[in-house]
């Protein structure tokens, strides 16, 4: 916002000067005129000082016209300012009210509410019984597992399908939307397989496009590009190859 301002106010000022017409169809650039009997007094731009000329030398119908048209300019350019400063101050009221502690926050209207940090599980699929275990700094990762949250439904819902969320982040990592799929009673965050000789873990998820914007110190703004259909979902801060996301979950009704 603030640079969009800085790129308007020289236009503003250009706008208020203009040019003063002449018959022959040359033109002065000027700040201001006036007709005193014979002669057009006006404030040259290009000479900051007054000048004249013969009334019967300048086109002031034409000049008229172009006052006009940059006032109404001016209107205009001055109108985009207002809007974009009262923008700017309704986001530092609404960024005011993110509380300071590492987390996210659903914006509901005027409300920030805060979401809860879901308890990552790893499902191992590669024994006859899958076998969950709660998420530590070096998980136990088997050729094929699946990073999951108790539950079928969020106990968060939001109220609309295009949810904008803040997210002050716990370290300076990674982070989006995801869509979660079901698995036995609980939700599915991300697949994870282990390539056999590397042993590098590659993690799978059903990333949503959001945009993200920067408005403070490890503070974003979060949203989807797209409306989201119902289901489940949820916004993470994950390392890539890790297996350690931070995850809050949501629910689209």
């Amino acid at each position: 916002m603030r640079k969009l301002l800085l790129a308007l106010l020289p236009l503003l000022l250009l706008a208020a000067n203009f040019k003063f017409y002449l018959k022959d169809g040359n033109w002065h650039l000027v700040r201001e005129y006036k007709v005193e009997g014979d002669r057009v007094r006006f404030y040259s731009v290009e000479r900051s000082e007054w000048e004249e000329v013969p009334v019967e030398l300048a086109d002031l119908k034409r000049t008229e016209a172009e006052v006009k048209e940059h006032s109404e300019a001016r209107k205009e350019q001055a109108k985009l300012i207002d809007e974009e400063e009262k923008a700017e101050r309704a986001a530092a009221r609404e960024i005011s009210n993110v509380p300071q502690d590492p987390g996210v926050y659903y914006v509901d209207g005027k409300d920030i509410k805060a979401l809860k940090l879901a308890e990552a599980k790893v499902n191992s699929k590669n024994r006859k019984r899958s076998i969950l275990k709660i998420i530590t700094p070096i998980p136990v990762i088997t050729d094929k597992s699946t990073l999951e949250i108790d539950g079928e439904s969020s106990a968060f819902a939001v109220k609309s399908n295009t949810p904008e969320f803040y997210f002050r982040l716990f370290t300076p990592e990674r982070f989006t939307i995801v869509k979660l799929s079901a698995n036995k009673g609980n939700r599915v965050v991300e697949k994870i397989d282990v390539i056999p000789v590397s042993k590098e873990i590659m993690e799978t998820r059903e990333e949503v496009e959001v945009f993200r914007r920067q408005v403070g110190d490890q503070l974003y703004k979060i949203w989807p590009m797209q409306p989201l259909p119902p289901g489940e979902y949820a916004v993470i801060e994950y390392t890539e190859g890790k297996v350690n996301a931070q995850i809050f979950d949501f629910s689209v009704k």
